[in-house]
């Protein structure tokens, strides 16, 4: 079988909207626009699409979602301070004091951790 890994699809309420935070913020690049509101993001090898949609799901916590993104870091307090400085609330940590979470406005969640202090 020749399967491998194509692309993540986010569903989102705004694309548009969403694609400013993970643009902005987050330092996805922005590959393309379609159809005006189909938004493809690439950070690293990783490729995105927004996609319109909502989420009939928000967890309260990341240990309760459905998905978590995880961002390495090499410094987390120096990346956590320009998030920060952002705009990303952390909402506590998860597992360890070193693991830091957040979410973004349509109430997904990421996990931000230094792997080689964990």
């Amino acid at each position: 079988m020749n399967l491998h890994t194509g692309h993540i699809e986010l569903f989102v309420k705004d694309p548009l909207s969403s694609m400013e935070f993970y643009r902005d913020v987050l330092e996805f690049e922005v590959l393309a626009i379609q159809h005006t509101n189909y938004v493809w993001i690439q950070k690293d090898t990783v490729e995105i699409l927004l996609r319109p949609g909502t989420n009939d799901y928000e967890s309260p916590t990341y240990v309760l979602s459905r998905v978590g993104f995880v961002f390495y870091t090499d410094n987390l307090e120096k990346t956590t301070a320009e998030l920060a400085a952002r705009g990303v609330v952390f909402c506590g940590t998860v597992d360890s004091e070193k693991c830091l979470s957040f979410k973004d406005s349509d109430g997904n969640w990421f996990q931000l951790v230094n792997p080689n202090d964990h």
